[in-house]
């Protein structure tokens, strides 16, 4: 029995719904709030505000409304802190896409209060998983990520300011989320794995990211075009956050990100020119990277056809960063091996095989042109 293993399942209370904001007011009432801190973005705001009446016109509590600065970053991170030390608040709702809960996350553990989170869009599992991806001001990766024990009073998620987000996000999201699969199958086949409960729970929450999104992708992707909130658009933008999510609750770090998401760290780190892509579209050629790692070019043909039929990236070459100069490859590769995740994988993680993985990725999909 694997002793040290920290299961963090999810938010307190969790709702998917039209009208799940409603349930704000009752649910600050169980935790004794008065003063509330409404973090948001802009136009995520402009688009969530008309479902906020509930809270908004509840004279029962003192509310301040506050914009989020952009990054989820130390220095935003203590600008909201003053805010909440120097007005006495004493409950946070983050209102916004995966850097906003993150930071409200991180800001919550650093006033030691209660807060819950109101995502706009379908792009990571952030808004569920009790963890801070920071980023400098400029927005490059500072490749340090704070796993935080406290998780969200709830999470409420209505899904039409779910489907009235850009659809490149959505994307994005579908590719971050069958990562999960990716990242931890290899991990999660061992022996000391499979007697384990919680990790099997996180391996089936893995193989349902992985096998409904290729199922219902091109589906929802098509009907949020559309602006239709069908089935398959309401599985998959739930499994983008929620179950997405239950992958590292139930799995920790045994089913948390690895190679994927470690050159994605990296790349972010030192790469300026790949700040354009967002973050799931990093981590889509993350997974190729990871297959690269594996030797499973199989894997990788079978996953081409749905990465050019929604432009996801497939190669450094493609976003304009390869070939690069050796100084910048062995900066990436000393990231990406710095990271103890990527050694969790049971097949050989040595810094030379992470960068002939790189190289040999690169060459592959050349030849594949």
């Amino acid at each position: 029995m694997l002793e040290k293993l920290n299961v963090k399942v999810g938010p307190q209370f969790y709702r998917y719904g039209t009208n799940a904001i409603d349930n704000i007011p009752k649910l600050l009432t169980e935790y004794n709030a008065n003063n509330i801190l409404i973090l948001h973005g802009t136009v995520s705001w402009k688009k969530a505000k008309p479902y906020f009446s509930s809270i908004l016109n509840d004279v029962g509590f003192n509310l301040m409304l506050e914009k989020f600065g952009g990054e989820c970053s130390f220095v935003e991170g203590q600008r909201v802190l003053d805010i909440i030390k120097k007005n006495n608040i004493d409950f946070i709702i983050g209102v916004g896409g995966g850097k906003l809960c993150d930071l409200v996350l991180h800001a919550a553990e650093l006033a030691n209060i209660p807060f819950g989170v109101v995502p706009t869009l379908a792009s990571n599992c952030a808004p569920w998983t009790p963890l801070a991806v920071m980023y400098k001001e400029n927005g490059l990766a500072e490749g340090k990520t704070f796993h935080i024990n406290r998780q969200a009073a709830f999470l409420l998620m209505d899904p039409r300011i779910i489907i009235d987000a850009p659809i490149d996000y959505f994307i994005a999201g579908i590719a971050d989320t069958i990562a999960k699969w990716y990242e931890s199958d290899l991990i999660l086949q061992q022996d000391m794995c499979k007697n384990e409960p919680m990790l099997q729970m996180a391996r089936y929450s893995a193989k349902m990211c992985k096998d409904t999104l290729l199922s219902v992708a091109d589906k929802a992707i098509e009907d949020m075009k559309n602006q239709e909130i069908t089935s398959e658009f309401l599985i998959a933008s739930e499994i983008i956050i929620s179950i997405a999510g239950l992958v590292g609750g139930f799995g920790d770090v045994y089913s948390r990100n690895t190679a994927a998401h470690s050159i994605h760290d990296a790349i972010s780190a030192y790469l300026p020119e790949v700040h354009k892509y967002l973050h799931g579209e990093k981590v889509a050629y993350g997974i190729l990277y990871q297959l690269s790692l594996e030797e499973n070019w199989s894997e990788i043909d079978r996953l081409l056809p749905f990465y050019k039929s929604h432009n996801l990236p497939i190669s450094l070459t493609e976003m304009g960063v390869y070939p690069m100069d050796d100084e910048k490859l062995e900066k990436v590769v000393d990231l990406i091996n710095g990271k103890a995740k990527v050694h969790l994988l049971p097949i050989d993680t040595s810094r030379e095989r992470l960068k002939e993985a790189i190289i040999k990725l690169e060459n592959y999909l050349k030849e594949e042109e």
